[in-house]
């Protein structure tokens, strides 16, 4: 239940104290508790039995059972327990017997609760349920589901009570994971960018505080050859060292107020430390000295001794009339400068220099003539069915061969793309190109089964242009069967989706083109929404595969989230691709769970044509 309420009667629950509101929800509440009660139709109450004339199974059953239940009269008296709820209140049965219900499990703390419960003893509602924190006999707190259903009309009601504390505790765990890096454990992207916001929006000269923020943007220089020589095992200890020694330097600031700055991963090699209430540029300056002095010593990893360098990128300005995107934008083209400078230093942003040099502009003035131009170039990386090692598909990645930047990786500038626009001329090109390929490999190898070719696609194609109409002319254009064309959006853009981009992604479904979602389970992750989508393919997102990487202490809550999240797709009809596998270990663990397709550099990076075209039809090793 999570807190939430359904129906009449709901009331908001508090996260602490015995006497928190409830939540209550109506009998039309979806999703029963997993000890859901069994309603007998059991006589009027006679003490020291459940029915005087029930059955000797019932009384048994009633006795046995591991949920806690209770009769009780309609004035609202226990008629009799059973020995799961006495000890769950740490008393005997005898003790519950005449004791008014609503005590025992806090039900009059506040009156919309106590009206519904009382609706229910008098027979004008069929029942409701409602969320209470109890304290166990051993100390503990736990988190209970209350639910109050009639037995037989005026005949009293059966209260039972669940403990859903593990429910709770899987809640706020995935809560954590969907805020939390799980490599290094700082504080991802979103959570960072929830926490620049705030400061932004409530960063004021109040209670002492300065009005001003800063920020240090860094980039780890050489992690690459890490990652390519010693393998991602490796890459990501070093990330974790590397983010141990930041948080250091941060809580080591003098300057700060509070204690310490957020840092957090953003993605990849790139990490930022948050300094809200900033003292000025040379408070920032020393932080920066400090996070390049510490990162440049040494890393002792496993017997491996490793020595990178970090390029940071430093702005430091008021609050007041800065956006995300200002700020965002003024680091990463501080990062830019340092990295363009030599690497291994600091800068500082420059507005004078910035008027000059201003990378994501240039990018983005020549992303529309660089497609005329033929500078993009397709790369495939292998999709492979988990039960027989086969390609069944490849994924199509876009480069930008840059004259003057050199090779481009797509985080360089696809967000760049879907922000002027240009966006939707490149994806017509990427689709119109993969199909052909696929098309073109379908026809070199026509003994073999085809393989289907999955490109991504951004929400703003759909907006800004007849998606439908492009796939159709295409497929049409390059003779590729509808079913060999996967599209995969972002679970942010697919769960959002209404109006036009719900309408075409059904129009492309019924066309017969698979629709995927990208790195699902950490964007919205609307479950209820995701049933009513024309979506054929849920993509995992790589950070609940890489929790498999550490084969001789497997994390079991790990896998229990990505089976319930295997188990989910396929109720639902769905195949699901586990992306980043990377061992056969995980290859073994999530073909254990029931994944379908695989996706990672154990089977293969991403690769030209040719080379995908030596893969058709070769089984595993």
């Amino acid at each position: 239940m999570n807190g939430t309420s359904e129906g009449p009667g709901a009331a908001a629950v508090s996260s602490t104290g015995t006497a928190s509101r409830p939540v209550t929800e109506s009998s039309e509440t979806v999703g029963e508790p997993r000890h859901s009660p069994v309603v007998a139709r059991l006589p009027a109450k006679t003490p020291g039995a459940p029915g005087a004339h029930a059955p000797a199974d019932y009384r048994a059953a009633f006795n046995a059972a591991h949920i806690a239940m209770a009769v009780v009269d309609p004035d609202g008296l226990v008629v009799t327990a059973n020995e799961a709820l006495a000890a769950l209140l740490g008393t005997d049965t005898a003790s519950l017997r005449e004791q008014a219900a609503a005590d025992l499990v806090d039900l009059a703390s506040d009156s919309r609760t106590w009206h519904a419960y009382h609706e229910v003893l008098r027979g004008r509602r069929s029942r409701f349920r409602c969320t209470r924190r109890l304290k166990h006999p051993d100390g503990r707190s736990l988190w209970a589901e209350v639910t109050v259903a009639p037995v037989t009309p005026g005949r009293g009601v059966l209260l039972s009570i669940a403990d859903i504390s593990d429910r709770r505790q899987l809640q706020a765990r995935l809560r954590h994971l969907q805020m939390h890096d799980p490599v290094t454990r700082l504080p991802n992207r979103t959570l960072f960018f929830e926490r620049l916001t705030s400061a932004l929006e409530n960063s004021s000269y109040d209670d002492g505080g300065t009005g001003r923020i800063g920020l240090c943007y860094l980039d780890l220089d050489g992690f690459k050859a890490v990652n390519d020589t010693l393998g991602h095992r490796v890459g990501d200890r070093l990330l974790a060292a590397v983010a141990t020694r930041l948080t250091e330097c941060a809580d080591g600031d003098g300057h700060t107020r509070h204690g310490g700055h957020l840092v957090a991963r953003l993605g990849g090699d790139e990490f930022a430390i948050l300094v809200e209430d900033s003292t000025g540029t040379e408070q920032l300056a020393d932080l920066a000295r400090s996070v390049l002095a510490s990162v440049q010593q040494p890393f002792d990893l496993a017997g491996q001794r490793l020595s990178v360098s970090a390029s940071i990128g430093v702005v430091e300005r008021a609050a007041a009339g800065t956006t995300v995107n200002g700020l965002m934008q003024a680091a990463d083209t501080t990062l830019y400068w340092a990295k363009a400078d030599g690497k291994a230093r600091w800068t500082l942003f420059d507005p004078e220099r910035n008027a000059h040099r201003m990378t994501r502009q240039s990018l983005s003035s020549t992303l529309r003539p660089a497609v005329e131009r033929g500078e993009f170039a397709l790369e495939y990386q292998p999709l492979v069915g988990m039960a027989d090692g086969t390609v069944r598909g490849v994924e199509a990645l876009v480069r930008w061969n840059h004259p003057q930047f050199g090779p481009l990786a797509p985080n360089r500038f696809i967000g760049i793309a879907e922000e002027d626009g240009s966006i939707v001329q490149l994806g017509r090109w990427v689709l119109r190109t993969a199909c052909r390929q696929a098309r073109q490999w379908q026809l070199d190898h026509p003994g073999e089964r085809p393989l289907f070719v999955s490109v991504n696609v951004a929400v703003r194609q759909v907006w800004d242009s007849d998606l439908v109409a492009d796939v159709a002319e295409i497929l049409a254009e390059t003779g590729l069967a509808p079913h060999l064309l996967q599209l995969e959006l972002t679970e942010s853009a697919v769960m959002g989706s209404a109006g036009r981009p719900l309408q075409a992604l059904q129009a492309l479904s019924d066309m017969g083109v698979r629709i995927a979602i990208d790195d699902f389970g950490t964007g919205y992750s609307n479950l209820a929404y995701l049933s009513r989508l024309p979506v054929s393919v849920l993509k995992l997102d790589g950070s609940f595969v890489r929790g498999f990487q550490d084969e001789e202490h497997p994390n079991p809550a790990d896998e229990v989230i990505v089976e319930a999240l295997v188990q989910l797709a396929h109720r639902l009809g769905l195949t699901v691709t586990a992306e980043c596998v990377e061992t056969s270990g995980q290859a073994a663990r999530l073909r254990r769970i029931g994944c379908d397709t695989g996706q990672g550099w154990l089977y293969s990076r991403a690769v030209t044509a040719e080379r995908i075209a030596a893969l058709i039809g070769v089984g595993p090793d």
